[in-house]
């Protein structure tokens, strides 16, 4: 049939955009459990919710607010990755 090349690639991208949407709430979820020092545990509890739910929509919402301003990352001092001999 005609169609049957449509469906098949149609059910192509949805699961190319699943496993997108999966890989991006995984790094969502790593990230503020270990990059996100000194946020609040009820905030990272928060989020990682708020993007369990929302997908995509939850990660871009995350990165637009918390990950582009590096709010809660801590900055490493300059002494420390190159010390002075």
């Amino acid at each position: 049939m005609a169609g049957e090349g449509t469906v098949l690639a149609f059910t192509g991208i949805v699961w190319l955009w699943g496993i997108i949407g999966l890989i991006a709430v995984i790094w969502v979820i790593y990230d503020v459990i270990t990059k996100q020092k000194r946020m609040p545990d009820v905030e990272k509890v928060i989020w990682i919710l708020v993007v369990l739910f929302l997908g995509i929509i939850g990660v871009i919402v995350y990165y637009l607010l918390v990950k582009a301003s590096h709010k809660y990352e801590e900055v490493p001092d300059s002494n420390e990755e190159f010390p002075i001999s």
